[in-house]
């Protein structure tokens, strides 16, 4: 491997351990500031930790444009990635726009997109073989971070509003009961609630399903193979 081929490797390696680090460390902030704000106005400490995130993402992608070989062709492939992981809510205070609590939380969410994608490795490495309990770690994986994120997004927005809601324990039971499809006696009395109370039993219904599908097969496999086993 040519020297310059090499180094970029380390870098992109490199830069990929560190967003999945970065992703881990805006999950972190979001949760301070959802839990333990005012659900009034944003804390410059969750600010500058989005701006050094999106840094780190933007960093990352012009890094992989610099060595594209059809570097047109990648900007257009990947715009969406860069356009998550712009600092909008950075963007929104310093050109004087009031960010909200409610609206600056939404805003907010989307470098989390594209630190689901540099969480990506984590699954990509639970599943690097066809064991069932690598399998199982990522579907567990993928199900507790996308309900966790419901959890926040719904107790930020309901707290104040719902008088079911009384902490945020009550906002994790809500989510976990219903991406399981059981439901729970929290209903959601503000649009953006009412839109997770759908989504996660959508999620959990897609799961499901799919994670059965690699029991039956696994168990298949092994059955078969204990059989010709037998026979020998």
């Amino acid at each position: 491997m040519p020297l310059a081929r090499k180094t970029f490797a380390i870098i992109s390696n490199t830069i990929g351990v560190v967003k999945v680090i970065a992703g881990a460390f805006l999950l972190v902030a979001i949760s301070w500031e959802v839990i333990t704000s005012d659900h009034v106005q944003l804390s410059p400490m969750y600010l500058t930790v989005q701006l050094i995130v999106c840094s780190i993402f933007l960093c990352d992608f012009f890094v992989r444009l610099s060595r594209a070989a059809d570097r047109v062709r990648f900007f257009w492939r990947n715009l969406i990635l860069l356009l998550i992981s712009v600092p909008w809510l950075n963007i929104m205070v310093w050109s004087g726009m009031r960010a909200t609590h409610d609206w600056g939380l939404i805003v907010g969410l989307l470098p989390m997109l594209r630190a689901f994608l540099a969480m990506a490795f984590i699954v990509q490495w639970l599943v690097s073989d066809s064991k069932i309990q690598r399998l199982f770690f990522a579907y567990i994986f993928t199900v507790a971070v996308f309900t966790y994120i419901s959890a926040l997004v719904f107790y930020d927005y309901e707290i104040q509003v719902n008088p079911n809601l009384h902490n945020f324990g009550n906002a994790l039971w809500w989510a976990w009961m219903n991406v399981t499809t059981v439901g729970a006696e929290i209903f959601p009395v503000t649009p953006i609630g009412k839109i997770f109370s759908v989504l996660l039993p959508s999620l959990g219904m897609m799961f499901f399903p799919i994670f059965t599908t690699y029991v039956l097969q696994e168990f298949t496999r092994n059955d078969g193979s204990a059989k010709k086993q037998a026979k020998k």
